[in-house]
């Protein structure tokens, strides 16, 4: 594609994920929101008019719901993928999979969230570790939110020389929080029930090299994920090391219980105080006053923003396989400057 000429990006799929990739689109200065479609009629769907972008059913059938329901529906989804250069599925669970074939009919490439399979599209993306190989592609998997934080961490450790092998706990938020009124749970621990659980493998699926095992707990709170890792090292390296080869990570932040950030919802607390939009947390925020190196083992816990933290690695995604960016920190420096990623406390 013509470097020149900003692309243009569908959003199919206008929910947690979707307004979020809409609004990061929305601040590149190479790329453009084409159009957005959904299927619903609700209140989410009347803050794109002032937002500027345009409304498609996803069907003809949701496009005449749309109308009836008084909203600005210009078209039908067919519609925007014919005036797009590539779409990014954020629609439900399994929803996505139904949508491919209609993607690769149009000839028009696409990205899917990490609720599908990696089989979906044949590569599975994380900025910092697979930008180069998803370049050119007619499609990739932007992993799930869990499955990113354990790349991105993980990987900055093997780029240091300093992973061997890693063993992680996570426990992992009930519901989105819009949707904590439908359904979470109460009063109780739903452990996921094989072990490894589905992140470890997943990783895998991004770098086939990670020695990486995961186990899983869903947590009566919405509000974020938390990671407790054990990984043993590949030398007796510092602490001091091992800070540094996260710091090689530009979404990798340092957080610490010592200025009074000790929870989850102080991190959120942080993210609405810098003014973040939705309070998105971008980053891995990562305990530096936690963190232990003792006898070649290394110990640290971190939280995961569910509905943040693949937004910039999408927009790297779509840079990869629309051939608007051949360098993966290029990439990665746009888009943490354009979204702010990075400015936290020091």
């Amino acid at each position: 594609m013509n470097q020149n000429t900003p692309v243009r990006v569908a959003i199919n799929g206008y929910g947690v994920i979707g307004k979020r990739v809409a609004d990061a689109v929305f601040c590149q200065d190479d790329m453009v929101v084409a159009g957005v479609a959904d299927v619903a009629t609700d209140w989410r769907l009347r803050l794109l008019e002032s937002k500027g972008f345009a409304l498609y059913g996803a069907t003809p059938e949701h496009t005449i719901a749309m109308g009836e329901a008084g909203l600005p529906v210009v078209g039908t989804l067919d519609e925007l993928l014919a005036q797009s250069d590539i779409v990014v599925d954020c629609t439900p669970k399994r929803v996505a999979a139904q949508n491919i074939e209609t993607y690769r009919t149009r000839s028009i490439k696409f990205i899917v969230q990490g609720g599908e399979k990696h089989d979906a599209t044949g590569h599975s993306f994380v900025a910092e570790s697979s930008f180069e190989s998803a370049i050119g592609r007619m499609a990739t998997r932007v992993v799930s939110c869990n499955t990113t934080s354990i790349v991105r961490t993980l990987g900055a450790l093997k780029r240091a020389g300093l992973l061997k092998r890693a063993r992680g706990t996570l426990l992992r938020r009930a519901t989105d929080p819009w949707e904590s009124h439908e359904g979470g749970i109460m009063n109780t621990l739903i452990p996921e029930p094989h072990i490894p659980s589905h992140q470890g493998p997943d990783a895998q699926s991004v770098d086939p090299d990670l020695d990486v095992v995961t186990m899983a707990v869903k947590v009566p709170q919405t509000l974020a994920h938390l990671h407790y890792w054990t990984v043993d090292l590949t030398r007796n390296a510092t602490k001091e090391e091992v800070l540094d080869a996260f710091r090689a990570s530009s979404r990798i932040a340092f957080v610490r219980t010592s200025d009074g950030i000790t929870a989850l919802n102080t991190v959120k607390e942080l993210m609405a105080d810098l003014g973040r939009p939705h309070d998105n947390l971008y980053e891995v925020a990562l305990w530096e006053d936690m963190l232990k190196v003792e006898n070649g083992e290394l110990f640290y816990a971190y939280m995961v923003d569910n509905q943040a933290i693949v937004i910039p690695d999408t927009i790297d995604a779509i840079r990869a396989i629309t051939g608007l960016s051949n360098d993966a920190q290029s990439s990665i420096s746009r888009t943490n400057a354009s979204l702010g990623v990075g400015t936290f406390l020091s």
